[in-house]
C-alpha cells in the first residue's frame, strides 16, 4: 500500500438527515459551482457577425478571441505562419484562421486553399518598442479580416485604440503615428497607413475578385509552435478537422527568403517575388499589363523580366533599359524600384514606407549570379 493510502483516513460526510441545514448548504454550494462554471465558459465565435451584410463596429463583436486584447484565440481559431511573408516595414504579424464547425478547407497543391463560407483569415500588425526584443512591449496597430461570405471574400480593417483594449472598424483606413527601434538599433518614426477597403483589393485582386494571398500549401508547409508542441501546420489543420483530406504526396515548401540555409539564392529570390510582387504581377492580377509574371510556378526568365524593356519609359525606370539585366543589379529596374521610397517610383506601391534592405540585397545577389539567359547555378 502506498504512503498516500497509509496516511489517508476516510471520514464520512455528515448525514443530511441529521442536519438539514448542512444539506441545504451543500446543495447551494454545488449550485454556485455549476453557475460559476457556466458563466466562465467562453462564448463561441459569432458566426452571425461573420456573415452579416454590415460588419460589426468592434473586433470583439466577432468573439474570435477570448480576451479584449486579442491575444487568446477562441475555439477553432488556429494560429499559423508562413515560410515567406509580405514585407510590411518590418512589422510583426499575428495570423489566425477560423473555419466554422462542420466545414473544412480544401487542399490545393498549386495556390491558396479553397476555404468554405464562414472562414475568417485574421492578420494583426504590430511593433515592439524595440524590435530586437520582439516579444516585449508589443503594440497592436490594426487587425485585418478577410471573410469568405456567400458572394465571395470581403476585407474589413480594424484599428486598435491607444489602450490596446479594442479595435474599431475603419472602412476609410487611418494614419497611425508609430515610433520604434528596428532590428539594427536605429530609431524609426513613421505614419502607419491602414488601408481603406478599396486599397485592400489593390493587392488581393485576382481576375476582379478579392482573394487571399498567403495560405497556400507551399507557404504553410512548416512546423509551428502550438501550445501542445511543435507540429507541421498542414498536418495539424488536417488533424484538427479544419482541412480536408491530404494528397498522397505534398508539394515542396518554398524556402524562407531571408534564410540562406533554407534554399538556393534563385529559390529564395523567387519565393520573395512570389509573395511580395506576384499578387499584382501575374496574368490575372492588376499589374498584368506591364508583362512580368512573378508567380512561383513561372519558369521562363523572360517573364520574370530578364532583358525585358519597360512598357512606358519614365523616371520610374531610372533611365535603365531592362527590368532585370543579368549580372548587373545596379542597372536593373527591379532593384531601382525596390530601393526607392518615392511614391512615383517605388514597388510595391502600397504596404511599405521603408526599404526592405534584406530583400534588396537578395535581389542584387540573385541578379549578379545570373548568366545571360537569366539562369543561376543551383
Amino acid at each position: 500500500m502506498s504512503k498516500f493510502f497509509k496516511s489517508w483516513r476516510f471520514t464520512p460526510p455528515p448525514n443530511p438527515l441529521h442536519s438539514m441545514g448542512g444539506g441545504i448548504a451543500l446543495m447551494l454550494a454545488a449550485l454556485l459551482l455549476m453557475t460559476s462554471a457556466t458563466a466562465q465558459a467562453p462564448q463561441p465565435v459569432n458566426d452571425r457577425a461573420i456573415l452579416a451584410e454590415r460588419p460589426p463596429a468592434l473586433l470583439s463583436d466577432y468573439r474570435l478571441f477570448r480576451d479584449a486584447g486579442a491575444r487568446n484565440p477562441n475555439g477553432r481559431v488556429t494560429s499559423y505562419d508562413l515560410n515567406t511573408a509580405l514585407y510590411s516595414d518590418g512589422a510583426l504579424k499575428f495570423r489566425y484562421v477560423y473555419i466554422p464547425q462542420g466545414a473544412q478547407a480544401r487542399y490545393n497543391a498549386e495556390g491558396v486553399f479553397e476555404f468554405p463560407v464562414g472562414t475568417v483569415l485574421v492578420k494583426t500588425f504590430a511593433f515592439a518598442a524595440d524590435m530586437r526584443t520582439p516579444t516585449e512591449n508589443v503594440r497592436f496597430i490594426e487587425t485585418r479580416l478577410l471573410i469568405r461570405q456567400a458572394e465571395g471574400w470581403v476585407a474589413y480593417p480594424y484599428v486598435w485604440n491607444e489602450a490596446q483594449t479594442e479595435a474599431r472598424y475603419s472602412p476609410i483606413g487611418a494614419d497611425v503615428p508609430m515610433s520604434f527601434t528596428d532590428e539594427e538599433g536605429e530609431a524609426i518614426a513613421l505614419d502607419w497607413a491602414v488601408p481603406n477597403r478599396n486599397q485592400c483589393k489593390a493587392c488581393h485582386d485576382r481576375d476582379g475578385d478579392l482573394t487571399p494571398i498567403g495560405p497556400s500549401a507551399r507557404n504553410l508547409l512548416r512546423d509551428f509552435a502550438y501550445p501542445t508542441g511543435a507540429e507541421n501546420q498542414i498536418a495539424h489543420w488536417n488533424r484538427a478537422g479544419i482541412l480536408g483530406s491530404l494528397p498522397a504526396r505534398e508539394v515542396l515548401p518554398v524556402p524562407r527568403a531571408y534564410d540562406p540555409t533554407s534554399g538556393s539564392v534563385n529559390d529564395r529570390a523567387r519565393a520573395y517575388l512570389d509573395v511580395n510582387c506576384a499578387h499584382c504581377h501575374n496574368p490575372q492580377g492588376p499589374g498584368h499589363t506591364s508583362g512580368p509574371d512573378l508567380s512561383w510556378g513561372q519558369t521562363d526568365p523572360a517573364l520574370w523580366g530578364v532583358l525585358k524593356r519597360p512598357v512606358a519609359a519614365g523616371r520610374a525606370s531610372g533611365g535603365f533599359e531592362f527590368a532585370i539585366e543579368p549580372g548587373h543589379p545596379e542597372r536593373s529596374i527591379l532593384v531601382h524600384r525596390m530601393q526607392s521610397t518615392d511614391p512615383g517610383v517605388m514597388m510595391p506601391e502600397l504596404g511599405r514606407q521603408l526599404v526592405d534592405e534584406r530583400g534588396v540585397e537578395l535581389m542584387r545577389e540573385w541578379i549578379a549570379a545570373m548568366d545571360r539567359d537569366g539562369r543561376t547555378p543551383q
